[in-house]
């Protein structure tokens, strides 16, 4: 069957549509998507404001002409940190429910790191072993570790990249000063959960999911995008480390030029850069590899799974 995956995240609104069916692997058929940033259209309450909403209808109301058009007979939308701290957030989802009839399910961070984490199970097999996954949003930084399909521990932290630029980083070029407040704050709480992790040992195998990670590795090195999604990318640490400083000296026009960083997102690589050699180095990670699978395809993989139970 085909399936549609509306995922509206802090950064854009995406429909994934997938050939799916119990058991085999979901094969991509259409993407559609649109930047709308959500996580940068809050009001001084938190709030997202009426032309933020106005915006968030009409794009929804897009992916769904384009679900339609690709006969998509089953959609699963969802909603991420953006929507769902926002201080108006049920007032939000009744105008999108009411104007376009799709009622958004709003994922909680922790659901958002056990989706991602079954997504990079189920491409890695069991044979990974025991997996910590990272995954570096808008809006909020997921981690997630464990040696079955159900992670052993999840945590969402509000430390996306959309999120801290806003909030840290208002020059272009980035104050150094700025830079310095965003690190410590990005490791102070990241540190605060590490024990939690930790205690369950030493993973076999670190992963990363989102586009950050994938920009972050592709500066330093990585295979393109066009190359395929089973050629091995990876990310270390001491690349991490030499790019965050050549990072923070660029503006976000300079960013946008380095292989692989679009324009909409230079801004905010800096930010995610922070956050992944925080994350990296608070962990003990020297390298990991990116997973082309992530919170999508894991809605879709769960969706597959209560298919094959019922």
């Amino acid at each position: 069957m085909r399936l549609g995956v509306l995922d509206v995240g802090s950064n854009t609104v995406h429909l994934l549509v997938v050939d799916a069916h119990p058991g085999a692997r979901p094969l991509p058929a259409h993407s559609h998507k649109a930047e709308l940033r959500l996580a940068q259209l809050l009001d001084g309450s938190g709030a997202i404001d009426s032309e933020g909403v106005d915006k968030l209808i009409a794009v929804v109301q897009e992916a769904l002409d384009a679900a339609e058009d690709k006969g998509v007979e089953d959609l699963l939308p969802f909603a991420t940190s953006a929507v769902r701290e926002a201080s108006n957030a049920d007032d939000v989802l009744a105008r999108v429910r009411a104007e376009t009839g799709v009622e958004l399910q709003v994922l909680t961070g922790a659901e958002e790191a056990r989706l991602t984490f079954l997504a990079a199970r189920r491409w890695f097999g069991w044979s990974a072993g025991k997996l910590l996954v990272l995954d570096i949003g808008g809006g909020s930084l997921e981690i997630a570790y464990g040696i079955d399909e159900e992670p052993d521990a999840a945590a969402s932290l509000p430390l996306g990249a959309g999120r801290l630029t806003a909030g840290w980083l208002p020059n272009d070029p980035a104050d150094p000063a700025d830079i310095r407040a965003l690190r410590r704050h990005v490791r102070a709480q990241i540190a605060r959960t590490v024990g939690e992790f930790s205690r369950f040992g030493t993973p076999d195998h670190v992963v990363a999911t989102s586009k950050t990670f994938r920009q972050l590795a592709r500066i330093a090195g990585a295979a393109r995008s066009a190359d395929g999604l089973y050629v091995q990318r990876e990310l270390k640490r001491r690349s991490l480390e030499d790019w965050v400083p050549r990072l923070g000296s660029m503006t976000a026009a300079e960013r946008a030029e380095l292989p692989g960083v679009s324009e909409g997102r230079a801004g905010q690589l800096l930010a995610g850069a922070i956050v992944a050699e925080g994350a990296m180095d608070l962990f003990g990670v020297e390298t990991l590899e990116i997973c082309p699978w992530a919170l999508r395809e894991g809605v879709i993989l769960r969706r597959l799974d209560q298919m094959a139970s019922t």
